[in-house]
């Protein structure tokens, strides 16, 4: 279990809340996170059964954003059609408009697959 006292880093923070000043861990912040942002929660509520500010887990949840979103990596798009693979067959084919086509073969691994697919929206 990890824990730090700097103030606003994403994986532990010190917070004073209703005079406490305690430091959170990164299992109790992660916790907190999908309790407060489930369906049907209130944040308030779970801030309060947490003893936390609500400002705290939205700021913990920006942090977790912008974390998520430096691990994507943009898609480059070329001209030149792609080689033929040689091993996997294709168990989804998309044909794009203009000529592009999306072969998924039934060997990649799910969130891959769905990342993909969720990429041509």
């Amino acid at each position: 279990m990890t824990s730090s006292t700097i103030p606003n880093s994403p994986p532990a923070s010190r917070h004073k809340h209703r005079g406490n000043n305690r430091t959170v861990t990164d299992e109790q912040r992660q916790r907190i996170l999908a309790e407060a942002f489930q369906s049907g929660a209130r944040v308030c509520d779970v801030a309060r059964r947490y003893d936390v500010a609500r400002s705290l887990i939205y700021q913990w949840r920006r942090a977790a954003r912008r974390q998520a979103e430096s691990v994507f990596m943009p898609a480059v798009l070329v001209d030149e059609p792609p080689e033929p693979a040689s091993d996997p067959i294709a168990a989804i084919v998309i044909d794009l408009p203009g000529g592009g086509r999306v072969s998924i073969a039934a060997s990649t691994p799910p969130g891959l697959a769905a990342a993909a697919l969720k990429g041509l929206r």
